[in-house]
């Protein structure tokens, strides 16, 4: 009885993944890039905080992260080639993003700094304004003091800047989604916030 259960389950499963494999095409909705696999499943957003789009994408995002198959993982890489300012100041900006992640604050750290460009419409000229940002969310400015001279933090810094470079023949826009390194999302007008997620899980779990 318990192996025909799950001949039962698998043989539900065959045809759903038939008709994710027909919904999904390329060259409509994703395109494969000449890049090497990732060695886990992952999705990462190529994003700026001077981006308008990326600011409004937000809510999307939330959505996403909630909503992806688990043990895929959700990275964001911020872009330092925007011409809203100069490179060492978005590299400054990255810098405040990743330690908003080594305090486990990323979340509301990175929405303070969308705020403060998108809705203050303040001026970011340095790390001074990210750390005045994060002292008023909360923040000791003396372990942000630390944290921005800190090595971890260079090295994400680093590595961060490195996928930036890797990637800049592929992204021309932000926000750009990339899945498993090697599928560059592309939506589709009117899709709704679950089909994107439904997108990005079939890519991230189930292309190879």
């Amino acid at each position: 009885m318990k192996k025909f259960a799950l001949w039962a389950v698998l043989a539900m499963l065959v045809p759903l993944h038939a008709y994710a494999a027909d919904k999904w095409q390329e060259g409509t909705h994703y395109e494969v890039l000449n890049k090497p696999l990732s060695d886990s499943p992952q999705v990462v957003e190529f994003f700026s905080y001077w981006c308008p789009h990326c600011y409004r994408t937000e809510p999307f995002v939330k959505d996403l992260k909630a909503g992806l198959e688990q043990g895929v993982k959700f990275e964001k890489v911020h872009v330092n080639f925007m011409p809203n300012a100069s490179k060492e100041v978005q590299d400054e900006v990255t810098t405040g993003m990743l330690m908003a992640k080594a305090l486990k604050q990323e979340d509301k750290l990175s929405g303070a700094i969308f705020n403060y460009i998108h809705r203050q419409r303040a001026i970011i000229t340095g790390l001074k304004d990210i750390r005045n940002i994060f002292v008023i969310n909360g923040v000791d400015g003396e372990q942000f003091d630390k944290l921005a001279t800190s090595f971890g933090v260079r090295s994400m810094l680093g590595k961060n800047n490195k996928i930036v470079e890797d990637y800049r023949a592929e992204v021309r826009s932000v926000p750009t989604f990339i899945v498993n390194g090697k599928y560059k999302v592309q939506f589709t007008r009117g899709a709704s916030t679950e089909e994107r997620i439904e997108l990005i899980n079939y890519l991230a779990t189930e292309k190879d």
